[in-house]
């Protein structure tokens, strides 16, 4: 099954509601890192890509129909080159905003991360943030420069440039389906991600 949606934005960016909306859509399931914390096979396969292995897509992603959140959305390059009929989705907010949601959620639980293999401090704090996290003024400039980068790369056909609180419009009209009448789904808030934060220690 090869990915039909791949999603490029950072996490704390709606991946969450965007995971449940393409499930709503029927462009699941769709690869979140909840999946990282849910089976150990796939934690094993992520640990390792992040570690060096060379990529085996159709592995990493089998089952699967799209991916949104890290870990993947840090290969996007590579996956836009693998699937080259994917739509691609970069899920937006201000730069401000994402830093305070990502540094009351996501960055306490990898800061001090005693598992050194594990996707939160390997991946995202090693990898894409290379060791700065902490640093508003460095990780906003990361955040940014994803964003430029995915605009810069990403015919305009093929991208949909998502900002939070878009509701269905949008996303039907770049994937070619009818709007639902189920509202958006509104995932996985600050609250939410602190009831289920061991998923950084996958």
């Amino acid at each position: 099954m090869a990915l039909q949606v791949i999603g490029t934005g950072f996490g704390r960016t709606g991946t969450d509601s965007m995971r449940e909306a393409l499930g709503i859509l029927r462009f699941g399931p769709c690869h979140h890192m909840f999946e990282i914390f849910a089976s150990d096979h796939q934690r094993a396969l992520w640990r390792a890509l992040a570690g060096g292995a060379a990529p085996d897509w159709d592995a990493l992603f089998d089952g699967f129909q799209s991916c949104v959140d890290w870990p993947s959305a840090a290969y996007w390059p590579e996956l836009v080159d693998a699937f080259p009929e994917a739509k691609v989705i970069l899920t937006w907010r201000d730069a401000e905003s994402w830093w305070n949601s990502f540094s009351k959620t996501i960055l306490p639980n990898i800061q001090y991360s005693q598992d050194k293999a594990s996707l939160g401090w390997a991946l995202i704090h090693q990898q894409v943030f290379s060791g700065r996290p902490h640093d508003k003024e460095h990780a906003i400039a990361v955040y940014e420069a994803n964003v430029a980068k995915v605009k810069a790369a990403v015919p305009p056909g093929r991208l949909l440039v998502y900002e939070i609180g878009s509701g269905w419009g949008p996303l039907c009209a770049h994937l070619g389906v009818p709007v639902p009448e189920t509202p958006y789904p509104l995932r996985n808030s600050t609250r939410e991600f602190k009831d289920n934060e061991n998923t950084f220690h996958s």
